[in-house]
């Protein structure tokens, strides 16, 4: 996401809140809108998903999620009024939780009603910490499902680290070793764990490719597999460096398991926060 939209979203969350005796709350009617729902049914069921996990983890609906009306107009200067639901900053949370994450507005609401300290800075921050987690989560099961590919083929663990050892050089060109020398990464630890995003999405690329052509041309055996996956990421990293990206020239990022960490403390920094504003 880039940060011109993650400002303008910024704002729009902002203008939105209003605040009910003393309360900062945003109208579902209008949450609806900004977290990408056009239809009020798709929505509530969202909103009904929060309302469980609210009462699941202890909190009292009624305080998070009060029914309340809306006056909407109706074209010719006149208006109607419509059921709407107030939601706290938690309820807020709680519905982008349970929202479909493919959304963009739906990443940026679970990190906007998480941070406490409102700027937009921060906010950009958490995603951009929440996106690399993904990837580095997606790029996991993207080559267990590879390995199971190749295990069907013949080829044990040993050959399938050989052949993905050689995708890593063919990418970056340089050796796992020296890619972790370069990049200062523990002798235990794998190269992913410490790659930045766009480094983790193209041999995430590479594997998704190797995965459907190793079965859509029947390969079998580690030396045609592995020229298809070293072919697959060197077609990546050409691609990349049309666009000016050299992913060997890139800085390491941090161990992806302290920014798990890190997002896992500041949620329950956020909880904790809530229930004692509440109290």
């Amino acid at each position: 996401m880039k940060t011109e939209d993650i400002t303008l979203l910024f704002k729009s969350f902002e203008n939105a809140a209003s605040e009910i005796e003393g309360i900062e709350c945003w109208s579902a009617r209008e949450l609806q809108l900004l977290l990408g729902y056009a239809k009020w049914e798709n929505f509530e069921k969202v909103v009904n998903k929060a309302k469980d996990a609210c009462a699941n983890a202890g909190e009292e609906v009624q305080n998070h999620f009060p029914d309340v009306r809306k006056m909407v107009s109706i074209g010719s200067e006149s208006e109607r009024s419509i059921e709407d639901i107030a939601l706290t900053r938690y309820a807020c949370y709680l519905v982008a939780q349970n929202g479909d994450a493919r959304k963009p507005e739906i990443a940026f609401a679970q990190t906007y009603f998480a941070v406490q300290t409102r700027r937009a800075e921060i906010v950009e921050q958490r995603l951009l910490d929440f996106e690399r987690v993904r990837a580095r989560e997606k790029l996991s099961q993207t080559e267990r499902q590879l390995s199971g590919i190749l295990y069907e083929r013949g080829i044990d663990d040993k050959g399938f680290a050989i052949i993905r050892s050689k995708g890593d050089q063919a990418l970056f060109r340089l050796s796992t070793l020296l890619l972790k020398r370069k990049m200062n990464i523990p002798d235990n630890r794998p190269v992913a764990d410490f790659l930045p995003t766009i480094s983790l999405k193209a041999k995430d690329l590479a594997a998704e490719m190797t995965s459907m052509n190793v079965q859509t041309k029947d390969l079998t055996g580690i030396p045609p597999i592995e020229k298809e996956h070293v072919d697959n990421n060197l077609a990546v990293r050409r691609m990349l460096i049309e666009r000016g990206i050299k992913p060997e020239e890139l800085p390491p990022a941090d161990d992806v398991k302290k920014v798990q960490r890190r997002l896992d403390r500041e949620e329950k920094e956020v909880l904790s926060e809530t229930r004692k504003n509440k109290k």
